[in-house]
């Protein structure tokens, strides 16, 4: 039998379990967790896993299901190595699977700081999140804290700070960067952020000077920043993810900045595919320039990436390029994203901001001529909706019209 063997336990490999076992190729699959969990839903870990001692993970399918398709799983089982000659992977626990296919599904793991790492490992109070673990070790700290230090503000750091606010912590975020989400959203709407943030009674220190961290080498005790010594109670690293490419690196496989694919998603080895927020990919469609290579951290990136893999794998030869949106839910705020963000300072940009049907609700539409390049929504889900249909049908009312989605996706598709 010619089995597909996918590395990973997220957003990536649970739709491609699914797109194979809809194919009839269930039988064909084995499924390589590290984690001792089935695939679950990664957003909830930073919003409502946190807030709840009794919230359980979601599953993206049951155990009986992956039964039920004849897919193996194999969990808390990690990968160590692939033979490439001999097409098999290791695990851990010294089991050898040999492939047809590889799919390596590995995502990203937290930056951390060296700083703050002694030779027994971290801190005791200086947390990361990026998988279940992680969220229940915070979960855990958040329950025994009077106050949380973020540093990084970013989406997953802000997230973890509005949650941490309503449970009536003391909430502080520091960034070092001049303004909030830089690599993520429009200045206008960091300031939009930033403000309701603030009003919240989060303290955010921005353009940050961080100077030295006091620690015992059990807690840590202060940081200084702006000068300035900041005792600190617990805190979370928010500071980004790195692709985890060390399987794929050790392989001898193409990588810079993720695991480089073609646009059918295949690796420098073509028995090996990369999907998800590991795999840096070619970018050739309507919605961004052609020519170079993109590298997405996003759960609508990794499902739809797995659904080309998919095809890939049945012998097919897709060219992805689905149309990347986003999304963050931050307190009351509800942040929705299509398109890239164009550079600060790309010329020809026109920004046009459109009132949203409630107070503190608005969209702001980027454009380069006649060109929709990116919608921003807060609490503004309709307006979402119809920016991602126009674009996705490639077809890009002038300014003046598109200020209302819904009206321009009537005039056109009518």
């Amino acid at each position: 039998m010619n089995s597909i063997v996918i590395v990973g336990g997220g957003h990536a490999a649970a739709p491609l379990c699914a797109a194979l076992a809809e194919a009839g190729l269930g039988a064909q699959v084995h499924l390589v967790c590290g984690e001792p969990h089935l695939p679950y839903q990664r957003p909830p870990l930073s919003k409502a896993y946190l807030k709840n001692p009794a919230e359980a993970l979601q599953g993206h399918r049951g155990e009986a299901w992956y039964a039920q398709a004849g897919i193996t799983v194999h969990s808390g089982d990690p990968a160590v190595s692939i033979d490439r000659a001999a097409r098999t992977l290791t695990l851990r626990s010294g089991a050898v699977l040999p492939y047809g296919q590889l799919v390596l599904a590995t995502g990203t793991r937290a930056r951390r700081l060296p700083q703050l790492q002694t030779p027994a490992g971290g801190l005791a109070n200086v947390a990361v999140l990026r998988d279940a673990g992680d969220a229940e070790r915070l979960r855990g700290l958040l329950a025994g804290a009077t106050s949380l230090t973020v540093l990084g503000g970013g989406f997953i750091g802000l997230e973890v700070a509005a949650t941490a606010r309503a449970q009536g912590l003391v909430v502080r975020v520091v960034e070092v960067a001049p303004r909030l989400l830089g690599r993520s959203v429009s200045a206008e709407l960091a300031a939009h952020v930033l403000a309701v943030h603030r009003a919240s009674g989060i303290t955010v220190d921005l353009g940050a000077q961080l100077g030295a961290f006091e620690h015992d080498g059990q807690r840590l005790q202060a940081m200084t920043v702006d000068g300035q010594r900041l005792p600190v109670d617990l805190l979370l690293l928010g500071i980004g993810a790195e692709p985890e490419d060390t399987l794929a690196r050790a392989a001898g496989l193409h990588c810079d900045n993720g695991i480089v694919v073609d646009a059918s998603l295949r690796t420098s080895d073509p028995a090996i595919l990369a999907i998800g927020d590991v795999a840096r990919f070619p970018v050739s469609t309507h919605w961004a320039p052609a020519g170079g290579l993109l590298r997405l951290e996003s759960v609508q990136n990794a499902t739809d990436q797995a659904r080309a893999a998919a095809l890939t794998l049945q012998g097919q030869s897709p060219v992805y390029g689905a149309l990347p949106w986003f999304w963050s839910e931050q307190g009351a705020l509800r942040l929705q994203m299509t398109g890239l963000m164009p550079a600060p300072d790309a010329p020809g940009v026109q920004r046009h901001r459109r009132p949203g049907p409630a107070e503190g609700s608005f969209s702001i539409l980027h454009y380069l001529g006649e060109r929709l390049l990116c919608a921003e929504s807060v609490n503004a889900p309709m307006d979402h909706v119809m920016s991602r249909k126009l674009m996705e049908a490639g077809r890009n009312p002038p300014p003046a019209v598109a200020c209302d989605p819904a009206v321009a996706l009537k005039s056109l598709l009518a």
